[in-house]
């Protein structure tokens, strides 16, 4: 099992500036890289200050240029907000630049605040994603390729600088359905899932309709995986596992209210709203443990043959606090999975 650190940007005070947050992401990137994390991730939000990344793909080639080996993927790209003509050649660009390290995750979105303010009406954004993604497939793999559909039409074209090699840029897909994750398996995607705040059984269904699309593949299934995001932080005792708890609780006040909430924004700045969720049930959702905790929690995940685990770890923390997470579990966490790497590619 491969481990990932999501880099998260969370800014939630405009003195302390965007350079300097990026600057933090950067500094995390380059820490995972030296201690063996397999990838770092960037999330694609616009208009808030949560998750607040409006250009992934530039930042991605950022990352490349600080760091030797670390893959960098997108935790995604939102595709209903782009045009795929555009996005393919910069998907290519981005590989070259990345020498082949992105795996570009992409998705539908699911903040309705920033879709409809973009133009793209949150009950159309699986429609258009469905036909973008085809779209985005068929200009990175043909040439001369024309469309007629409900979002597209085109003349035939050709994307260009054509892609490395027909396996580059790697696609992963975002998507928590177990059904879904079938579906998008057997179509020859690796997947990027979280259970959010659903119980044990939901990771198992998730994790099995995986491993059924790979099986029904046979060979050409084998080297396809699953990512499974969590938010995660290292705790030193029980009173620091609190505060890290706290720290979360208010962090979904925020996240809540673009994602399932009203949308309340205030000049880019997300409100923090009362939450229904408690405090306590909200603990049990998280990996915000001791190490010995983690390790026996992710043992779990391992044993499910999940590929890799994406941490979570800025939910406004410190930067200090965040190197010190990420140091520790690489130190502490990591080797007892060393073991159990997957031979996969992604």
């Amino acid at each position: 099992m491969k481990f990932s650190i999501q880099l998260s940007a969370d800014y939630p005070d405009k003195s302390y500036g965007g350079d300097r947050v990026y600057a933090d992401m950067i500094e995390q990137a380059v820490l995972a890289d030296g201690l063996g994390y397999d990838a770092v991730g960037l999330t694609e939000h616009h208009l808030i200050n949560c998750l607040m990344n409006p250009a992934p793909l530039q930042f991605a080639v950022k990352i490349a240029a600080h760091t030797q080996s670390v893959k960098i993927m997108t935790s995604v790209l939102v595709l209903p907000l782009h045009d795929m003509r555009i996005l393919a050649g910069e998907l290519v660009v981005a590989d070259i630049f990345t020498d082949g390290r992105l795996l570009a995750g992409v998705g539908r979105g699911a903040f309705k605040y920033e879709m409809e303010r973009l133009g793209v009406p949150m009950d159309e954004t699986r429609e258009r994603f469905e036909e973008s993604l085809d779209v985005l497939q068929a200009l990175l793999t043909q040439e001369e390729v024309s469309w007629t559909g409900q979002f597209y039409d085109f003349e035939p074209l050709t994307i260009m600088p054509r892609p490395v090699s027909a396996d580059r840029p790697q696609l992963m897909m975002a998507v928590m359905n177990p059904a879904g994750i079938e579906a998008c398996t057997k179509r020859g995607f690796h997947i990027q899932t979280t259970a959010l705040s659903g119980d044990h059984q939901m990771l198992v269904d998730q994790v099995d309709a995986h491993k059924r699309a790979k099986e029904a593949l046979g060979s050409d299934g084998e080297n396809l995986t699953i990512s499974l995001s969590r938010v995660a932080f290292l705790a030193d005792s029980d009173a620091d596992r609190q505060v890290r708890i706290e720290a979360a609780h208010s962090y979904y006040g925020r996240f809540d209210n673009v994602y399932t909430g009203p949308g309340i924004v205030d000049n880019g700045m997300i409100r923090q709203l009362p939450r229904k969720q408690s405090i306590e049930d909200l603990a049990e959702s998280l990996l915000v443990c001791t190490a010995d905790e983690m390790i026996e929690k992710l043992a779990v995940y391992d044993d499910l043959d999940v590929d890799r685990v994406i941490l979570n770890a800025n939910f406004g923390m410190s930067q200090q606090d965040t190197l010190e997470m990420i140091q520790r579990f690489a130190e502490d966490v990591m080797p007892h999975f060393a073991d159990s790497l997957t031979t996969a590619e992604a």
